[in-house]
């Protein structure tokens, strides 16, 4: 974006937020109220790179600009800061976790690149909360991440710092365990212990994929598209018989759902 149309989308921003002639809606938002559409926005971003849709792409990233040029108005106004501000520290951020770019260092291995990245990071924190307060190396993953992308965060975090299998083969040893775990915990009726005990699953199923190299997020997400189509099948199914789900046998429909994997993995298979 050239300087021009970035000073003009700042100049729409500011006349929006006008106390005489701006508009009601926009006069009314605070950080806070804006938080649910600035996540929404992120979202609707995956969204299209999911999709492939990259004419969509352009205009959610659009979307997404505008939740960053909202914020930074508000945060003029208030005298905390400004849009240049916000775009000389992710500058300044950019230059001191890339050294390897923009200075002279060399690293061996991705490894090691990674390592300096989190020890970049570790120093950013530091210095906002200031040298001679206790820091643990868990601080300042945001609490309202998503719990896969927030339990993988923390995992990395630990296991930068050498709290970490070595290999996979434990880690599904230990995802056997939990499951023993929470059966136990199912058979003796206590609903909080078997809680508890999914949460312990959840977070060493997360570990497992760190180990496996897949995004646990996105693996969901994928699995849950799956779950959707194959399901959508099903209901095409009952209704072309003239009934509804909760009229079929629970057999029934389990045979549907076989018949939805195979007609879907040879659709797939046609399509690549």
């Amino acid at each position: 974006m050239t300087l021009e149309k970035t000073r003009h989308l700042l100049n729409l921003m500011a006349r929006l937020r006008d106390p005489q002639t701006g508009c009601a809606w926009d006069l009314k938002q605070d950080f806070r109220s804006l938080i649910p559409y600035t996540i929404e926005e992120a979202y609707e971003v995956a969204d299209a790179i999911e999709r492939g849709d990259f004419e969509d792409l352009r205009a959610e990233l659009g979307d997404l600009l505008l939740q960053v040029v909202f914020h930074s108005q508000m945060a003029e106004e208030q005298g905390l800061f400004d849009f240049e501000q916000v775009a000389e520290a992710i500058g300044n951020k950019l230059v001191e976790r890339h050294p390897h770019v923009f200075a002279d260092a060399v690293f061996a291995s991705d490894a090691e690149r990674q390592q300096a990245w989190e020890d970049a990071k570790a120093r950013e924190r530091r210095q906002k909360h200031g040298n001679d307060q206790p820091q643990s190396v868990l601080d300042g993953v945001a609490k309202s991440l998503p719990a896969l992308v927030a339990c993988e965060k923390i995992q990395n975090r630990a296991a930068s710092h050498g709290f970490d299998w070595p290999e996979a083969e434990p880690v599904f040893d230990k995802v056997r365990e939990e499951l023993h775990e929470v059966h136990d915990a199912w058979q003796s009726g206590d609903q909080a212990h078997v809680q508890e005990e999914i949460g312990d699953l959840l977070l060493v199923v997360v570990n497992l994929a760190r180990h496996l190299k897949v995004n646990p997020e996105i693996a969901l997400q994928q699995a849950t598209k799956k779950f959707t189509r194959r399901f959508n099948y099903i209901e095409r199914q009952v209704a072309a018989s003239g009934r509804q789900l909760l009229d079929c046998p629970l057999a029934e429909l389990d045979a549907l759902w076989n018949e939805a994997k195979r007609v879907q993995s040879k659709s797939a298979v046609v399509d690549s």
